[in-house]
């Protein structure tokens, strides 16, 4: 097919109308564009999921697994928001312009989301790529939020910008605070008071909060962090982790293992607080390989604790791995479900 070349102001508009076309005809109330404080946005969003991130419709729509009904799906399974993990950088010329094919997708995605009355958070998942290669990454990465946050500069205040997924590697926290301050300022540029999700280096790791460094005088964001300790009990046979690929039946639920998650998470409130920063627990899970019993019990108990600190929350994930809702079958994992949603 040959390439589509369409200014950025027509894609804006495009994307604009379809959100409010597509809310036209949703349960919710009306669209709202006023700025949202940071903390009344996580009240907003609390409880949802990742999606999207590795289904075939950013190559070719006709194949999409995930469709139109998944998101009324994701509403009525009691979830208020979805984190779209977006592997961007492959969607780039040479020139690093998204393509409008990309912008498409991406433009059916928000407005079907908010149309379903879903916050809607926009997610640069390139994480494989910057932590090998930060200069590369640098470069792609402000091209990414030049464009985006112009095409979607006037988009309601439930669609909310992540900087970048877990920064890592040569993407070393210290190098990670100039980045996400540029990143930031591209933002600002057109959206002033839009929420901007931001977590620390180390994989977005709770014990890297120390080293975040944020703007001080910007309120408007909110900062992230994600969740898999033990490790040995959350990825035991995931081919990728090769560390714990040949562990099996490692279960998880003893009194020690939830004081050392409430201990983990209280440190973070601590932070928080003090930073005077809402929180979004952006990951968390057990793999397929693990327990059933345990996997629902570790699941349930995460998304407990992090309400209780009243952080909102995304679970990794909808239908890739870890999964939620089982695309096969059209219907959720009974014991994953009911464990994020009782």
């Amino acid at each position: 097919m040959k390439a589509l070349h369409v200014c950025a102001s027509s894609l804006r508009m495009f994307a604009m109308t379809a959100a409010i076309a597509g809310l036209a005809h949703a349960q919710a109330g009306a669209v709202d564009f006023a700025p949202l404080d940071a903390f009344d946005q996580v009240k907003q969003m609390t409880r949802g999921l990742n999606i999207i991130g590795y289904d075939p419709l950013w190559k070719d729509f006709s194949k999409a697994r995930f469709q139109d009904r998944h998101f009324r799906r994701i509403h009525e399974g009691g979830f208020q928001s979805v984190r779209i993990n977006l592997h961007a950088f492959t969607h780039m010329d040479a020139g690093n312009r998204l393509s409008a094919t990309w912008f498409k997708t991406l433009d059916w995605a928000v407005s079907t989301a908010l149309a379903n009355d879903l916050t809607v958070i926009l997610d640069e998942h390139n994480y494989n790529e910057c932590g090998p290669d930060p200069v590369t990454c640098r470069t792609k990465l402000m091209a990414f939020w030049n464009q985006v946050a112009e095409h979607y500069k006037d988009a309601p205040n439930k669609v909310i910008f992540e900087i970048l997924n877990e920064p890592n590697a040569k993407l070393t926290p210290e190098l990670w605070n100039i980045y996400l301050r540029d990143a930031l300022a591209i933002i600002r540029k057109t959206n002033p008071t839009r929420n901007v999700v931001i977590g620390p280096g180390n994989w977005n790791g709770i014990h890297a909060l120390s080293t975040l460094d944020l703007p001080e005088d910007d309120r408007h964001i909110i900062v992230t962090v994600h969740y898999y300790l033990p490790m040995a009990f959350t990825h035991q046979g995931a081919a990728w982790a090769k560390e714990y690929t040949h562990l099996s039946g490692v279960k998880w639920g003893t009194d020690e293992e939830k004081r050392k998650l409430d201990a983990d998470f209280a440190g973070v409130q601590q932070w928080a607080s003090a930073a005077r920063r809402p929180i979004l627990l952006g990951e968390f899970g057990a793999y397929e390989k693990g327990e059933m019993e345990s996997r629902a019990r570790y699941t349930a108990y995460v998304a407990r604790a992090a309400e209780s600190l009243g952080w909102a929350w995304t679970y990794w994930q909808f239908d890739a791995d870890f999964i939620a809702y089982d695309i096969s079958k059209d219907d959720w994992v009974a014991p994953i479900h009911a464990a994020l949603v009782p």
